[in-house]
């Protein structure tokens, strides 16, 4: 019974459950009929009229004829309801074998297999719930080959500079210098900031990330990078302002996490303002703070809007990575703000400038 499959086990309960019935009908029957046979044709017994002498003879005809008749029923009953036990059996039990080559192919990497709409409603929402895990493994897997795809050509670059310089040393072609050692540096920091982003990122997005909120004002944090950011523009450079009201609404935040948000967002804008301004402006709206950051920078176009928040993405591909960065920095922000409660939002016009801003929750 243990070696026995889903569809041969249904089979045999609905055969069985369909003996005991049968069975427990034949022996009521035998055994109650006659009785009761008996019973309605003495009741037919009055004066003048008496079957005493012809009723063992009709007795015996009643069971003859019951015996008979029983015996068809049952054969005739117990093939119905074991073909319709074989149908219901396998109605059942054809959905699940159908899931199992699913997962078979799943497993086999066709990730494009899909569960159809069945007619039993159970094994309809079992098969819903398995094409809504089936489409969340095909984005994992596309979002992991992905990654691979990205970090590869990420790595590429650096990598490559730092081999050159290092055969080129190794063959005489160039002398060691001070000039030489820090490009080295250079790479090897632009490595390790590549992974340190990365590894920040992970646990963003598996919610590893410990995020300590508290209600805080943001005014003076404002304040804060708006004026260290200023220190570093050169003369002919943006000017950065603040658009804040004196008093703002106390936030549910964690702030060394927003303070991180808008690190990315005016490191990106100062790298695409050549000149013009950049203004960090905070509103209030119902229970939300608003936090923008507005450029007058380069833009960008409305068909790569969609992909901003995207890691690797960079507008311009043919921009060096020194002046680029890593493409990870949006994509970072973006799940920042979404383990704080609030959500990011971009608009832009190419050739005009760019507002990101993002909201978070009132205390």
């Amino acid at each position: 019974m243990a070696k026995l499959g889903l569809r041969a086990r249904l089979f045999l309960s609905h055969l069985l459950v369909m003996l005991v019935g049968v069975g427990s009908l034949v022996v009521t029957g035998k055994i109650s009929s006659p009785r009761m046979f008996v019973s309605h044709l003495e009741k037919l017994e009055g004066p003048g009229f008496t079957l005493r002498y012809a009723r063992t003879e009709i007795v015996r005809g009643f069971e003859t004829v019951w015996n008979r008749t029983t015996f068809w029923a049952v054969v005739v009953g117990t093939t119905a309801a074991g073909g319709l036990s074989y149908l219901v059996a396998k109605r059942i039990a054809q959905p699940l074998m159908q899931m199992e080559q699913i997962t078979q192919k799943f497993a086999s990497g066709k990730m494009d297999e899909r569960m159809p709409t069945l007619e039993i409603p159970e094994l309809n929402r079992l098969g819903k719930s398995f094409n809504r895990m089936a489409a969340s493994i095909e984005d994992v897997e596309h979002r992991r080959r992905q990654l691979i795809g990205d970090l590869s050509h990420e790595l590429r670059t650096p990598l490559t500079v730092m081999r050159g310089y290092l055969e080129e040393l190794a063959d005489g072609r160039i002398e060691a210098s001070t000039e030489i050692y820090l490009r080295l540096v250079k790479e090897t920091r632009r490595l390790e900031r590549l992974v340190n982003e990365l590894q920040e990122l992970s646990k963003a997005e598996a919610g590893h990330l410990p995020i300590n909120l508290q209600p805080v004002n943001l005014r003076p944090l404002l304040e804060s990078l708006v004026e260290k950011f200023s220190d570093q523009i050169l003369e002919n450079g943006p000017v950065l302002k603040l658009d804040c009201p004196p008093q703002l609404p106390l936030v549910l935040a964690d702030i060394d996490r927003t303070e991180q948000i808008l690190i990315n967002l005016l490191g990106n804008a100062l790298r695409y303002t050549d000149h013009g301004s950049i203004v960090v402006k905070a509103t209030t709206e119902a229970d939300k703070l608003w936090v923008a950051v507005t450029d007058t920078g380069t833009g960008i176009a409305p068909e790569d809007l969609p992909h901003v928040f995207e890691r690797f993405w960079r507008a311009d591909r043919t921009r060096a990575r020194d002046s680029g960065g890593s493409g990870l920095g949006l994509a970072i922000s973006r799940r920042l703000v979404e383990l704080q409660g609030g959500q990011i939002q971009v608009e832009s016009q190419l050739g005009v400038g760019s507002t990101f801003r993002f909201y978070l929750p009132l205390a």
